[in-house]
């Protein structure tokens, strides 16, 4: 049993499988706003749910094992990083490839379960979750593309939900949610990104951190959670969110300040209390708001 508990531990480090809570969290919020119609509202039933948390975790298993397999070289010559699984030696590189397709495979059959539209963007997906792993041997906004890979999350869970049935108002709803994922991700992974500046500095590696520098990147990166939080207030305005919505984004923000004061007053050994607490907490109260907002048909009112 212990011996089954270590490997299961391995890989779930090799995925990062804790970093799911950043992606889940607005892909299930993405569900239940797209599911209010339905009774009960929020809720597409439990086919439809275990499909998108299925679909979810293949992606996120593919595009890290990729980014493992892509990066391993460097990985075994950061001191941060060498004791990572692949770089020491408790995953080989032929089991990472065989994750990687299990995860590819994974992705493609949940999507095709749902329906065809989810079906027919599946090969989009992959390219986009595996593709930003290789950016930043050539750009300075490494950020972006890796956001726009975490904002596919939401969408994809919106167009499983409604599929062909989606209407042109919730295609700009999603929009606007997957932009805010977008400016929101950038802005933390800039800050994940000061871990290594002198690292990728010295080995040709691209970041906004290392193209302006550390104290413009995280310029750059309030700027990016600053619209964020924008974003998703207007999103609670077209989804006419009240009480509950506006208590999340008060929170939301408190998050966002606290994390940049983190980032800018503290040693680095604080980066990961910033980057995945704050974080984390940031992506649970967003769902949960969005969640009591639809639930509650309306959420809150002030009387």
């Amino acid at each position: 049993m212990g011996r089954v508990v270590g490997a299961l531990g391995t890989w779930a480090e090799f995925v990062k499988f804790a970093h799911t809570v950043f992606a889940l969290p607005f892909a299930l919020a993405a569900m239940v706003v797209a599911a209010r119609r339905m009774d009960p509202p929020g809720w597409p039933g439990w086919r439809v749910f275990g499909l998108i948390l299925g679909a979810m975790v293949c992606a996120r298993t593919c595009a890290m094992a990729f980014n493992r397999i892509v990066d391993r070289r460097y990985d075994a010559a950061n001191p941060r990083t060498a004791g990572r699984a692949l770089p020491s030696g408790a995953v080989s590189l032929a089991a990472a490839w065989v994750v990687w397709g299990l995860g590819a495979a994974g992705l493609v059959a949940a999507a095709a379960l749902l329906n065809p539209v989810c079906f027919y963007l599946s090969p989009v997906a992959l390219v986009a979750v595996c593709f930003y792993s290789l950016t930043k041997r050539f750009t300075d906004y490494t950020h972006v593309f890796l956001g726009v890979a975490l904002a596919l999350a939401p969408v994809g869970s919106w167009l499983a939900v409604r599929g062909e049935a989606v209407t042109w108002f919730e295609l700009a709803q999603m929009s606007l949610l997957a932009v805010a994922v977008v400016f929101w991700l950038v802005g933390f992974d800039i800050i994940y990104a000061l871990q290594d500046y002198e690292f990728d500095r010295a080995h040709g590696l691209h970041s906004l951190v290392v193209g302006w520098g550390p104290k413009n990147a995280l310029d750059a990166a309030f700027l990016s959670h600053l619209l964020m939080w924008l974003l998703l207030a207007v999103f609670g305005l077209l989804c006419r969110f009240r009480l509950a919505y506006l208590a999340g984004l008060f929170l939301i923000l408190g998050s966002l300040l606290l994390e940049h004061w983190l980032a800018r007053r503290r040693s680095l050994k604080w980066i990961n209390v910033s980057f995945f607490r704050m974080n984390a907490l940031i992506s649970m109260v967003f769902v949960l708001a969005t969640t009591a907002e639809v639930v509650f048909r309306g959420g809150f009112k002030l009387r």
